[in-house]
C-alpha cells in the first residue's frame, strides 16, 4: 500500500494515478482507445524524469503536467493545432477524491453530449459520433460520409469547434 508520504516505488506510483490519469484522458477525448493510449504516453513520458522519491503531492503534480503536455500533443496532431487545456482544479479534485466521477459534469456528460450533438448540424453531429462515440478512425469514418480523409479531417476540426462553443454556452 502506499504511505502518506513517499511512494515505495514506481509499481505502486503507476498503480495508485492510472485511473485517475485515465478519467482526465476520457473526460478529454471522449472515448476509450485514445484515452488508453495516452494514459500509457502520460506514464511513459513520465517514466525517466519523475523521481520514485518524490512526495506524493509532488509526483501528482508531475503527473498531471505530463498528462496536460502529453493531451495538448495529441490535440496538435489530431487537428493540427492545440485546443485543449487541462484544468487546475478539476484535475486536482482528480487526485484527491478517489473513486469520484470525473469532474463535476461527469454524471450528466452523456445527457450534455447527446444535447450538444443534437444542437449540431447533422453532418458534424454525424462525424463526431463516428469518431468518438462508435471509435471510428479517420478513414473508417470519411468512408462512412462518402468523403476524403482530408474532407473528414476539415469537417471533424469545424464539428469539435461548433461543439466546444454549443458547450460553453450550455454551461454560461
Amino acid at each position: 500500500m502506499v504511505s502518506d508520504d513517499v511512494y515505495p516505488g514506481w509499481e505502486e506510483i503507476y498503480r495508485d494515478n492510472v485511473e485517475r490519469v485515465y478519467r482526465i484522458m476520457f473526460a478529454k477525448v471522449g472515448n476509450r482507445p485514445d484515452a488508453e493510449d495516452l494514459t500509457a504516453e502520460v506514464f511513459m513520458a513520465a517514466l525517466r524524469p519523475l523521481r520514485v522519491s518524490a512526495s506524493v503531492g509532488e509526483v501528482r503534480a508531475y503527473l498531471v503536467a505530463t498528462a496536460r503536455t502529453v493531451l495538448a500533443a495529441h490535440w496538435r496532431r489530431t487537428l493540427g493545432v492545440a485546443v485543449t487545456t487541462l484544468d487546475e482544479d478539476s484535475a486536482q479534485t482528480m487526485f484527491t477524491t478517489v473513486g469520484a466521477p470525473a469532474g463535476p459534469s461527469a454524471l450528466d456528460s452523456p445527457a450534455r453530449a447527446e444535447a450538444i450533438l443534437a444542437a449540431l448540424p447533422d453532418r458534424y453531429a454525424r462525424i463526431l459520433r463516428l469518431r468518438f462515440l462508435e471509435a471510428c478512425t479517420l478513414r473508417e469514418a470519411a468512408d462512412e460520409l462518402g468523403i476524403t480523409v482530408g474532407n473528414a479531417k476539415v469537417l471533424q476540426h469545424r464539428a469539435l469547434r461548433q461543439a466546444a462553443r454549443l458547450g460553453d454556452e450550455m454551461t454560461t
